[in-house]
């Protein structure tokens, strides 16, 4: 008899960590040198842990060698309850927040919380394909709804609309936006809330670029919007202090919280189940809300990920047959391809030869649950010169595969 894996698992995939990063591993233990643009990890591009974060982790470790209370240390929810009054979240009290290993984690256990077999989760497309997976593995259906790249990115709220059926259970927002770069409106996100409370849906909205925003755009909170909506807000170290290794995540829950009783009493079995999170890393949320906010400086005008952020942003829509909506935040660019232009049938063919035949990998849009095969998403972390290695090798396979314009008659 053979062991076979659960039958959940047939339809879901995670493209980051996919066939194509499997190939990149076969082609880096054969010996070639890849250039990596597929994963926000920030740390191996120069990134560093602010120092002042590290100092209290290492200062607490003696402290953290038992388990704690299985919502996380009081300081660390202390510190994120008072983050939720500065950005206008109201009514947050210390048993409202939940700390994880990261926010992955805190991803799948709100799903596997809430979730029957057939209920209906609302996804934006693109999206971090996470959501999708764990909306499928806790027995959900994830139902995409289009973001739209001729509006930045937001999300086609009249889309959302015709997607809500009697199995909706809640709404996912990305923002700002992974993979695209959208900062959604706020007038955008208001039309949205008020479905959510018209149909009495859930918001899990997904905040965990909060704080890398570019060109003076400003982020809105979305359980800042409404208190009649039951929201479940997620944060964490990973993005804005570079920790991605740290595992530290917290969710949020604000709102309409008397309508969530069951649900929250579910979460928090889960939550006890593993628990807790990893102590050490909780040591470092306090200093990480409460201190000096370097992620300013690398997103100002003369910060590097702005610079690579235009660097990369010029450098492709400067190719011929390439379009890319310019992003307002993140650290990630989600380029189109005009695949009538080339010999390219598809975006998951591009980046595999782009991959094989010139060692760059990126991940395929597909990979975001788009409607279309036609985009590619890439990380700027790495320095300028590795970027514009990078975006050469880009230009010049698009070049190779590029159709002769027809000639006119």
């Amino acid at each position: 008899m053979n062991y076979l894996k659960s039958e959940r698992l047939n339809r879901l995939s995670y493209a980051i960590r996919g066939p194509i990063f499997d190939k990149a591993q076969q082609l880096e233990a054969q010996g070639h040198k890849i250039i990596n643009l597929n994963i926000g990890n920030p740390a191996p591009f120069g990134f560093d842990v602010p120092d002042e974060i590290m100092e209290d982790m290492i200062l607490n470790l003696r402290n953290a060698q038992g388990y704690c209370h299985h919502l996380g240390i009081f300081s660390a929810r202390k510190a994120i309850m008072h983050y939720t009054q500065q950005v206008g979240i109201k009514d947050v009290r210390i048993e409202d927040i939940f700390i994880g290993n990261g926010v992955s984690e805190l991803i799948v256990m709100t799903m596997q919380a809430l979730l029957n077999p057939g209920d209906e989760i609302l996804i934006p497309s693109p999206d971090y394909p996470l959501w999708t997976t764990a909306v499928g593995l806790s027995g959900g259906t994830p139902v995409h709804y289009i973001c739209d790249e001729e509006s930045d990115w937001n999300p086609d709220v009249n889309d959302i609309a015709r997607k809500i059926t009697s199995r909706t259970k809640g709404i996912v927002l990305i923002n700002p936006n992974n993979p695209t770069g959208a900062v959604y409106e706020k007038d955008v996100l208001e039309q949205i809330v008020k479905l959510a409370a018209d149909n009495n849906l859930m918001v899990f909205s997904d905040e965990i670029y909060d704080k890398i925003l570019y060109d003076g755009h400003k982020h809105t909170p979305t359980a800042s919007l409404r208190e009649d909506v039951f929201f479940m807000t997620f944060g964490g170290l990973s993005k804005n202090y570079r920790a991605t290794g740290f595992r530290g995540g917290w969710v949020i829950a604000s709102g309409a919280k008397e309508k969530a009783k069951s649900y929250l009493e579910g979460l928090n079995l889960l939550a006890s189940m593993r628990l807790c999170a990893n102590v050490p890393t909780q040591y470092a949320i306090q200093t990480a809300l409460g201190g000096y906010q370097s992620i300013d400086d690398l997103v100002g005008e003369e910060g590097r990920l702005r610079k690579q952020r235009d660097l990369v942003h010029y450098k492709l829509t400067d190719i011929p047959g390439i379009t890319c909506v310019k992003p307002k935040g993140s650290m990630y660019v989600f380029p189109k391809i005009d695949l009538k232009k080339f010999n390219i049938e598809s975006d998951e063919q591009f980046t595999l030869d782009l991959l094989t035949e010139h060692h760059v990998l990126v991940v395929p849009g597909s990979g975001f649950n788009t409607f279309d095969k036609s985009h590619f998403r890439v990380v700027f972390l790495p320095n300028a010169d590795t970027l514009n290695k990078a975006i050469g090798e880009i230009e010049n396979m698009l070049e190779e595969r590029r159709l002769p314009v027809p000639a006119l008659v």
